[in-house]
């Protein structure tokens, strides 16, 4: 089997276009203040794309005074479709600012998140969570410039999501709530958030708060979730997000029942298969794009030494009215 080519270096680049490494470094990195000729520049580009030439991440790191890795710190959970998706916008919008996203699981059985950071050399950490005051210090300690949460204690979008779905229920003359509870531990901080705010709207309207039962992704489990519901009166039911509505639209099929004469169904992120549910799932989602975008600035003015906004608690969810509710 043939070894793969060696990487080219700046001074394969130099010995090509006949010129010193220096005058490489000045080119390639459009050191202000230097005047390069425009023939000698022109062949330093030149050979620079003859040769595949990419400068090393520690070599662009020393060239602009920072790295060009956002690490983003997610909490040990399964990556559901809206999640993922967000991934990918929050990518391409850092990407459109030359910055490059890194993603990294926490938990007890991986490396501590600031050695993570040294490892891959991050110059911004963002996380789902607010780090506390010690893993803050640790992230600067480790090289990171700038550390920044999606929300902060006091902002927290995720009850938003919860607050929404029970309202649109309620307004929709429901006087019994359910909670359809993810049985994923790792989903399980989000969703209480979310169950705190559906519970909120209920005391707001006066009315018991939301029965819970759990389910995973099997039509099974979520039967016997709807069993406990029926028995207990419920009309309508707030499940975490998508996926879990799904199962319930599953589990309610095993009873014979249908949405929304039966039990009427709101889920959370708009993923492409809730049109596509029988009958299609009422849901609310947020506009990852301009939050991504929005998300992206933050970082950049972050980093630039800027005090932004937390972007993810200004942003409300939006109603995607179908026909499960």
């Amino acid at each position: 089997m043939d070894r793969p080519a060696k990487r080219a270096t700046s001074a394969d680049v130099a010995r090509v276009a006949g010129v010193s490494r220096t005058t490489v470094s000045f080119v390639l990195n459009d050191k202000p203040g230097q005047t390069i000729p425009a023939e000698t520049r022109r062949r330093v580009l030149e050979a620079a794309r003859s040769l595949a030439y990419q400068p090393h991440s520690s070599a662009r790191a020393l060239a602009a005074g920072r790295s060009d890795i956002v690490l983003l710190s997610l909490p040990a959970m399964p990556i559901g479709a809206g999640i993922s998706r967000f991934i990918e916008e929050l990518a391409t919008a850092l990407a459109e600012h030359g910055l490059t996203l890194v993603t990294h699981l926490s938990g007890a059985q991986v490396r501590p998140l600031p050695a993570v950071c040294a490892s891959v050399n991050a110059s911004a950490v963002i996380g789902f969570e607010p780090f506390d005051a010690d893993t803050a210090r640790a992230l600067h300690g480790a090289g990171a410039v700038f550390v920044f949460p999606f929300r902060t204690a006091d902002a927290d979008p995720m009850r938003s999501v919860g607050r929404l779905q029970a309202a649109y229920l309620i307004g929709r003359g429901h006087r019994r709530i359910g909670y359809a509870m993810p049985l994923s531990r790792g989903l399980r901080a989000m969703a209480e958030d979310r169950l705190d705010g559906a519970a909120e709207a209920c005391a707001e309207a006066g009315i018991d708060a939301p029965v819970v039962a759990s389910t995973d992704l099997e039509a099974a489990t979520a039967a016997r979730a709807v069993s406990e519901w029926t028995a207990r009166s419920v009309t309508g039911v707030c499940a975490f997000n998508d996926e879990t509505a799904i199962a319930v639209l599953a589990g309610m099929r095993t009873h014979g029942l249908a949405a929304p004469a039966d039990l009427a169904v709101v889920g959370m992120d708009d993923i492409p298969t809730a049109r596509l549910t029988v009958p299609p799932l009422t849901t609310f989602a947020f506009a990852l794009a301009d939050l991504s975008r929005r998300q992206a600035k933050a970082i950049v003015a972050g980093l630039a030494g800027g005090v932004p906004s937390a972007p993810l608690a200004a942003i409300a969810p939006r109603l995607v009215e179908r026909a499960s509710a």
